[in-house]
C-alpha cells in the first residue's frame, strides 16, 4: 500500500524519483525501492515524506483514505484561531500535563452531568 500511495502522490507532481529523493535527502535508488514496495522508510524519513507530499502518515501507510494531515483537519474543522492554538500547545505539551488536562476535563464532564467528581455513584 505504501509504495502505491507514494507512486500516486508523485504522479500528481512534475517531480521525478530523483527530484523527490534529492528533496528528501535520500538516494534515488532508496526512493525507487520505496515505490516498488521493496523497502520501507525509517520513522524520520516517513515523516519527511508525509511533510513533502502534505499528507498524513496514516494515509501513506493505508490506515485511512483521507490524505489530510491531522493539523489541517483540526484547523479546518475548528475555525477558531484561539482553540486551534490551544490544541497546538496541547499537542506539544509533556505527557504528564496532557494527563492532568484529561483529568480536569473528566471533572468538567461530570459536573455537567450533575455529579460531583468526589461523590461515589449510587447503585
Amino acid at each position: 500500500m505504501f509504495g502505491e500511495r507514494l507512486r500516486y502522490l508523485r504522479s500528481k507532481t512534475p517531480d521525478r524519483q530523483e527530484d523527490v529523493a534529492k528533496k528528501l535527502g535520500i538516494a534515488r535508488t532508496t526512493y525507487a525501492m520505496y515505490e516498488q514496495g521493496k523497502r520501507e522508510p525509517d520513522n524520520d524519513t516517513l515523516q519527511k515524506i508525509a511533510d513533502f507530499f502534505d499528507v498524513s502518515i496514516d494515509y501513506l501507510l493505508g490506515r485511512t483514505d483521507d490524505p489530510s494531515p491531522t493539523e489541517k483537519l483540526i484547523d479546518t474543522e475548528l475555525n477558531d484561531p484561539e482553540l486551534g492554538l490551544w490544541f497546538k500547545e496541547l499537542k506539544e505539551a509533556p505527557e504528564q500535563k496532557r494527563e492532568e488536562l484529561r483529568q480536569i476535563w473528566e471533572i468538567i464532564k461530570q459536573r455537567e452531568a450533575g455529579r460531583n467528581p468526589g461523590d461515589k455513584q449510587k447503585k
